[in-house]
């Protein structure tokens, strides 16, 4: 048996491929968009991907089951549970080849047979994979997906603070303790392959260990221990959570009714003199992956800032729709790693884009204001927006502020005054450059607080010894 874990360390997002040796067919769970990765390790290990699957309709990425599909040819198997609002739709108009499995259903990869197990929560439709020889009972592995990472679970909280769906967290959270006291009959032995690691917005406390077992799990995982005190697991698995990202609803409704197929990765225009690049940005969105200092001193207009790393998700995917016509600003050497971010978040319509020495030769660039903890200081009641998480702004604040976490900000406009001028903090000032960015681009007065609120407080504590 060949099992490989192939990690997105930007998204914290794992998929599995695991195949068999002696047939040279392989499967692969929980793929993303650029598919490319999945093909090319299935050629280096003489391997053929026969069939694909996906634990549940994702929030954090766009599925890459139709993009490897439409590649391979390869049988897609779809949880068939979830009820009438999360049940998979795209295969009614698809000419995928999908089989929907249940609970108990056997899926065979050469001499390897894989048990589907029903595992709502998370999400009602979530399924995991015990996987197993053929002619052996014994499980080596459970790809557990969104459901049990290494010291935490999946969150259930996603269908209502992420989809919309009114008054459901609580009985997810219910149903998530219930799939929970079935897990803690499992063999410890049994390795756990989660989908996602520490950094993910799926959960709040991952580790950054790739994987465990059951065992490990069942002794040390701080939820694991409240199975049986149904109301004690319900208020830990809500409390504490991230807000999400405005980009999960979208995620799950194109994941459950499809997108559109890329066959490769996007070729946006290179732009190389400043009278097109003029042309090209007057109707739109620059995605700025340079460093902030070199942002702050000088941007197009309608400029949002998200390095093309982690941050990406987090920024461009709260602050920038999928409809909008994009140019990044980027070195070559990080396109390929924008561009595979950006269309992990269905954000597609790359149309060109920009080495940042151009803007050398731009005249009448913008820039951002951005003042210091002394000079917050000195300012007569200011209006401060913090867009930190309410759990870090609960923590310890600086006085009068408004908090709007940065991840729901677009969302939330109508609670911050246009008619003011807005000093926004975060912790150490990334998270609050990038909303500055985006509030600027929405007409509000804005000005960056260096430091953050980090800065502000030993600052405060200096002043005061």
């Amino acid at each position: 048996m060949y099992v490989e874990r192939i990690y997105d360390e930007d998204l914290s997002q794992a998929a599995w491929m695991i195949g068999c040796q002696a047939t040279g067919e392989a499967i692969i769970i929980d793929p993303e968009r650029d598919v490319c990765r999945y093909l090319e390790l299935a050629e280096r290990n003489d391997l053929t991907i026969t069939a694909i699957t996906e634990t549940h309709i994702h929030a954090d990425f766009l599925s890459g089951t139709m993009e490897l599909a439409n590649a391979t040819g390869a049988r897609c198997y779809l949880s068939d549970h979830g009820g009438d609002d999360w049940s998979y739709q795209w295969p009614n108009h698809s000419d995928a080849d999908v089989t929907l499995v249940r609970d108990g259903d056997t899926i065979c990869i050469g001499n390897i047979s894989i048990t589907v197990v029903h595992t709502p929560g998370h999400t009602p439709e979530h399924i995991c994979f015990l996987v197993h020889d053929k002619d052996t009972k014994e499980a080596i592995g459970y790809a557990t997906g969104d459901f049990v990472f290494v010291g935490d679970l999946g969150r259930p909280d996603l269908l209502e603070t992420a989809a919309g769906l009114e008054g459901v967290m609580v009985a997810s959270a219910q149903q998530l303790h219930d799939t929970c006291v079935r897990f803690m009959d499992m063999e410890e032995y049994v390795q756990i392959w989660p989908a996602h690691g520490a950094g993910s917005a799926c959960g709040k406390a991952l580790g950054a260990v790739p994987q465990s077992t059951v065992g490990y799990e069942k002794r040390t995982s701080p939820p694991l221990q409240l199975v049986g005190d149904e109301t004690a697991f319900v208020d830990f698995m809500l409390t504490g959570q991230p807000e999400p990202p405005l980009y999960f609803a979208r995620m799950k409704q194109m994941n459950r009714d499809g997108m559109a197929l890329l066959g490769g990765l996007p070729t946006p225009k290179k732009i190389k003199d400043t009278t097109e690049l003029a042309r090209v940005v007057s109707s739109a969105t620059v995605i700025d992956t340079r460093p902030w200092e070199e942002v702050r001193e000088g941007h197009l207009p309608n400029t949002i800032w998200s390095k093309a790393n982690n941050d990406f998700h987090r920024f461009a995917g709260s602050f920038v729709d999928a409809t909008e016509e994009i140019v990044l600003i980027v070195s070559s050497e990080e396109l390929d790693r924008a561009l595979r971010n950006a269309i992990r978040i269905g954000l597609d319509n790359l149309v060109a884009w920009v080495e940042p020495e151009l803007l050398d030769n731009v005249e009448g660039l913008e820039s951002m204001p951005e003042i210091t903890s002394s000079e917050l200081a000195e300012m007569h009641n200011p209006s401060v927006l913090d867009v930190r998480r309410l759990l870090e702004f609960e923590d310890g604040a600086i006085d009068g502020a408004l908090n709007v976490a940065h991840t729901r900000l677009l969302d939330r406009l109508e609670f911050i005054d246009k008619t003011k001028t807005w000093v926004v903090n975060c912790h150490g000032g990334s998270r609050s450059a990038a909303a500055c960015m985006a509030l600027k681009r929405n007409g509000y007065n804005v000005m960056n607080l260096a430091g953050g609120y980090k800065g502000w407080k030993q600052q405060t504590n200096c002043c005061t010894l």
